[in-house]
């Protein structure tokens, strides 16, 4: 069975008993707002419906992920040995002095979680790389623990195999793995969960540090402005840190650098081990997607990178300089998607087709020579789902945007968002699906 079965007949399924199955998730929606699975101080919106998955599809997204991982891993060597290259990223100079930084470790890209519109292994085009931050781990198993015991998914189960994708003990037992590249000899290092407490996401780093403490490494959350460098190590009060979980997105740490000036400086002396390092910038920032496709960058891929960049990366370009760039994406707006060089949640990004002309003349006026891009408008792949509203059985379709969870640079797990608008974010009308796989 592919996907598209599966998912036909879990919808065949709820319409037997639709108010059994309602009664059933008022339960499960008051189990979730009961949880950790918060973001912003609510619960996270979801269905009753989670995104079905097969052993297929697992390969197929193994198989993505390995070639990206080679592509970019041959990016960042050319970063790292080529001045000229770096040019390309227009990176401060703070920034690229980090990036040089040795990690310690063999792996550019520890973990990260890569969006894309996904149909099968031959329809699907990305969308972003995060690596720094990455995050959503916590809101994926969290509520699909909970579908899992729903009536639904239970009566489900009498006909298939069902499954998580476990991504919160893993990721602890692969960032330790890690460590032990950079330091063997500290048996129980000692781990912080770092980011700006107002930019952190809270029940997230709970659930990770009780994680590590579980396993036995102690383990503190820590806001950055805290920490102090001293006698060569890296501390909170007087606890000294061995390993540093980083979920500080790096533009954020870069634009905040004057007030962490100990952390920087314990960085630059390697006091720590940091997962991820500031290196994973070169492929975090959205300009990788112009610079992929740049012909100096095609020539030291090989042939099946070269399509599969071709393939599967939008076209993008800087939107700045000429006025000929100004003038293409003006004139074609149904075309085009603008978006920020390094912002997170999809902030300040629009789409031409959400927009009238007018408007879409307005913004790119406030955008040209801003550090934005124009990246082409690629038209969500859609599912049918399971939509209790107001608490009657509805099927609705929706679009859809998957993010490939990668620690140690293996395909690791799913994070997928769900919505109707041509942006699906956090910052928009959306639901977070668990996923679920379905042997």
């Amino acid at each position: 069975m592919n996907w598209k079965e599966i998912n036909k007949e879990y919808i065949n399924l709820i319409k037997s008993d639709p108010e059994g199955y309602i009664a059933d998730y008022k339960i499960a929606k008051e189990k979730v707002a009961n949880s950790t699975a918060i973001y912003k101080g609510k619960p996270v919106p979801f269905l009753y419906h989670p995104m079905f998955y097969t052993e297929e599809d697992v390969e197929n997204f193994r198989k993505i992920g390995d070639t990206l991982i080679s592509i970019t891993n041959k990016v960042t060597q050319r970063y790292l040995d080529s001045k000229e290259f770096r040019k390309k990223f227009e990176y401060s100079p703070l920034l690229e002095e980090l990036i040089l930084v040795d990690n310690g470790y063999d792996i550019n890209v520890p973990i990260g979680r890569f969006d894309l519109f996904y149909d099968n292994k031959d329809n699907f085009k990305f969308c972003e790389l995060n690596t720094d931050g990455s995050s959503a781990m916590n809101e994926d198993n969290t509520i699909g623990n909970i579908l899992l015991q729903t009536k639904g998914l239970q009566d489900f189960s009498q006909k298939h195999s069902l499954s998580l994708f476990e991504l919160i003990n893993r990721w602890v037992d692969d960032s330790i793995s890690i460590f032990r590249k950079w330091n063997s000899e500290i048996e129980k290092p000692n781990v912080a969960i770092v980011d700006f407490t107002e930019s952190g996401t809270s029940k997230e780093f709970e659930v990770f540090k009780s994680a590590f403490i579980k396993k036995g490494y102690n383990t503190i959350i820590a806001d950055p402005r805290d920490l102090k460098y001293r006698n060569g190590h890296l501390y909170f009060e007087d606890f000294k840190i061995d390993l540093v979980y980083r979920r500080i997105v790096t533009f954020e740490l870069i634009e905040k650098a004057h007030e962490v000036p100990d952390f920087i400086e314990a960085y630059k002396n390697k006091a720590f081990c940091c997962i991820g390092s500031i290196k994973s910038q070169i492929i975090h920032n959205k300009i990788i997607f112009k610079i992929l496709h740049d012909e100096d960058t095609l020539e030291f891929l090989s042939e099946d990178e070269r399509n599969f960049v071709k393939r599967h990366i939008p076209v993008t370009g800087l939107f700045k300089g000429e006025k000929e760039v100004y003038n293409r994406v003006l004139n074609d707006k149904d075309r085009y998607i603008m978006k920020p060089l390094d912002l997170n949640a999809s902030r300040g990004v629009y789409a031409g087709r959400d927009l009238s002309q007018g408007e879409w003349k307005k913004r790119l006026d406030e955008s040209f020579d801003k550090d934005y891009l124009y990246q082409e408008f690629f038209e969500p792949f859609t599912r049918e789902h399971v939509v209790f509203g107001d608490y009657e059985l509805k099927i609705e379709e929706f679009r859809s945007i998957v993010g490939l969870f990668m620690y140690k640079e293996k395909f690791a797990g799913i994070y997928t968002r769900i919505g109707k608008n041509n942006i699906i974010s956090g910052v928009t009308d959306y639901y977070t699906l668990p996923n679920i796989l379905v042997k």
